[in-house]
């Protein structure tokens, strides 16, 4: 019984955390312009692409961004690119719980 309990509680945690909302707004608050957006799931070895595309994210401006890639992963990398030629890396991001990220 223990075990039926235990694994249905386990289910359950599951259903929620692949149902919490992803969205979040990235905010740019540099004073630089941000080149390029890259977010990646912990379970993921790169970076993958960049989520601005050829858009720019200009200081003091955000962009919200939906982080449900579908595979159930709350916690998130972030790396900004921005036009001096400096970079920003973010690990361990929970975007289930975060609604904005800000880079200063």
């Amino acid at each position: 019984m223990r075990y039926l309990l235990a694994s249905a509680l386990v289910l359950a945690s599951a259903i929620s955390a692949s149902a919490e909302n992803r969205w979040m707004s990235i905010s740019n608050q540099t004073g630089v312009t941000m080149m390029e957006f890259y977010a990646s799931n912990q379970g993921s070895n790169s970076w993958g692409r960049d989520w601005l595309g050829s858009q720019v994210l200009e200081s003091g401006y955000y962009q919200d961004m939906n982080f449900d890639d579908g595979s159930g992963y709350c916690m998130w990398d972030f790396k900004a690119i921005f036009a001096d030629g400096d970079s920003v890396e973010s690990r361990g991001v929970n975007v289930c719980v975060e609604s904005q990220w800000v880079f200063y």
